[in-house]
């Protein structure tokens, strides 16, 4: 069974940067692929950016340019850079993981003000 921990969500500035950080723990061998999600209010869950076991790299077109997923594997830990943030970022981030199926963080807010 995969835990997923996330961390560094907060509130910040337009043009702000933060990091968010998910821990992975129990299971972790068989983990394919990890990633963020967000959710803003009234809107479906979408895709920021995902990183395969290959290393391979996957972001939304919103935030390309801007956001940057890497991960560390001596930490089982996954990153999420954001940098020149908007408003519009504003939503709760989820860490996700996948084997033969999803697991979930608990989700950490983000908020930029304008």
């Amino acid at each position: 069974q995969v835990q997923l921990v996330e961390s560094g969500g907060g509130l910040v500035q337009a043009g702000g940067s933060l990091r968010l950080s998910c821990a992975a723990s129990g299971g972790i061998f068989s983990i394919n692929a990890m990633g963020w999600y967000r959710q803003a209010p009234g809107k479906q869950r979408e895709l920021v950016a995902a990183i395969i076991s290959g290393g391979n790299t996957n972001y939304a077109d919103s935030v390309k340019g801007r956001f940057a997923i890497s991960r560390d594997n001596a930490k089982n830990t996954v990153y999420l850079q954001m940098n020149s943030l908007k408003p519009e970022d504003t939503a709760v981030y989820y860490c996700w993981g996948a084997t033969v199926k999803s697991y979930w963080g608990q989700g950490t807010q983000v908020t930029v003000s304008s």
